[in-house]
């Protein structure tokens, strides 16, 4: 029997592929299929089945696609009722994988459908549960993310108590938890950087498991603190339930090579310019308006966040050879509407005249030695800032910018920064598309401010302004 993880960090998200006796299932598959077909190709096995852990809000699933190309089965849990052909499968029932099999456990709580999957080895053994957003390592699924229901948070919340005790907790410690994703997700609160462990690991060190926990107080734990979540999930999740766009057909599209004239044609007719290149390049010169988001760090997740039109036509500016990773990327996040990229990028728009922007830079030394005489705009989320920030700092959360871009003076100048100095270029190209000219990017961010003599502080005492 194999068990392979599939992570992809950008969007910390774990899939899997499971094969015994040359047949397979894929559980949770990202939205190119190439991967698992590659797998089961290399070892002349059949994929029978894909696994639907729910309608999962953070990233387009491949599973439309992917059953297509193979004959398999799309399988959900109860409740479920995609709007395609699907298997909505009840409680406890078991699928074949060779001699090995899947045991449906319904484990709603994160959203109704929630299901986890138990495997059982071809000896018999129970050996792992693909618990999806129901259980991470160190933590829990968030209980808001539901598609279109009544149900409360709370309600939800007491519904995954329900499921964490009297199904998943029942099980031997030994047994291999596999979650569906990892740290940097905004699905959860606090998930280990791990991404494989044991239910045994997870009863000593998980908050949500403790054994004297009441409802009341896993209900007040799991949802005290809880962020919004990112304004593209409803749209995504609502994307995995009624179907999309066939990837290879968003990718061919996305993937055109335009002249100049057909990318000035593009972005005249309503084209967003995405520039995906590294900070370091684009600081030094980018096309007026473009807003950037690096493949670099965690592309579709930014993408998702920013960028509020989900069908919103985008040319992007690449680096070489990287066309296709971030149609792809964008795909990932059900950004389908990608119409090609500039030729040449940078060059040929400069090379034609054309004018390009650039943006100040400033270590965190110099930066220290103007403090007070100069102003500071955090970028990072509330609980980096809340944990040490610059003193007299101005918070101002990339998640959250889209909902006022006019909360800064356009005629005064600011010093810009992040934790490493990727964010703060997002948010700089954001405010410039939005008529700010007088922003200046730290250099390496918090990070480096740290190791300055800047005066810094861990109490929340935001700047206001007036």
């Amino acid at each position: 029997m194999i068990v392979e993880q599939l992570y992809t960090k950008c969007l910390a998200e774990a899939a899997y592929y499971i094969e015994s006796d040359g047949e397979a299932a894929v559980i949770d598959p990202l939205r190119e299929t190439e991967p698992y077909l590659e797998i089961a190709r290399n070892n002349g096995a059949e994929i029978k089945y894909i696994f639907e852990t729910h309608f999962h809000a953070d990233f387009v699933s491949g599973h439309i696609d992917l059953s297509k190309k193979t004959g398999a089965a799309i399988v959900y849990g109860p409740t479920a009722n995609p709007g395609f052909e699907a298997i909505t499968a009840k409680d406890n029932q078991e699928f074949k994988i060779g001699s090995a099999t899947i045991r449906v456990i319904h484990t709603p709580g994160h959203t109704q459908e929630s299901t986890t999957y138990l495997l059982i080895d071809e000896n018999g053994k129970e050996t792992a549960l693909f618990t999806g957003d129901t259980l991470f390592l160190g933590d829990v699924g968030r209980p808001d993310l539901a598609v279109k229901t009544d149900l409360s948070q709370e309600d939800l919340a007491k519904m995954l108590f329900d499921s964490l005790r009297n199904r998943i907790m029942k099980f031997d410690d030994d047994i291999i938890i596999y979650p569906g994703h990892g740290a940097g997700s905004a699905c959860g609160k606090n998930m280990s950087s791990e991404t494989i462990g044991t239910l045994g690991e997870q009863k000593q060190t998980n908050y949500a498991l403790r054994a004297d926990m009441t409802k009341e107080e896993f209900v007040k734990e799991v949802t005290e603190g809880i962020l919004p979540p990112p304004q593209y999930f409803p749209k995504n999740a609502v994307m995995n339930k009624m179907g999309y766009d066939s990837f290879d057909e968003v990718l061919s599209k996305g993937s055109r090579a335009l002249s100049l004239d057909e990318f000035k044609e593009e972005v005249s007719n309503g084209a967003l310019i995405l520039d995906v290149r590294n900070q370091n390049d684009f600081v030094k010169g980018f096309i007026p308006n473009s807003l950037f988001i690096g493949l670099n760090g965690t592309f579709a997740m930014w993408v998702g966040a920013l960028i509020e039109d989900i069908n919103q036509p985008i040319v992007l500016i690449t680096p070489e050879g990287k066309e296709e990773e971030a149609v792809t990327r964008l795909s990932r996040v059900g950004y389908d509407n990608a119409v090609g990229y500039l030729d040449g990028g940078v060059m040929t728009w400069a090379e034609a005249g054309g004018e390009l922007n650039t943006i100040t830079n400033i270590s965190a030394a110099d930066l220290a030695e103007k403090h007070g005489d100069v102003e500071v705009v955090d970028v990072r989320k509330p609980g980096e800032y809340e944990s040490e920030h610059v003193v007299d700092a101005i918070h101002y959360p990339l998640d959250y910018m889209n909902d006022d871009l006019n909360k800064l003076d356009k005629d005064k100048t600011y010093n810009v920064h992040c934790a490493g100095g990727y964010r703060s270029v997002i948010a700089i190209s954001l405010l410039m598309q939005n008529g700010y000219k007088h922003l200046i990017n730290v250099l390496g961010g918090f990070g480096a401010m740290k190791e300055t003599n800047i005066p810094k502080t861990n109490y929340v005492c935001p700047t206001e302004l007036k």
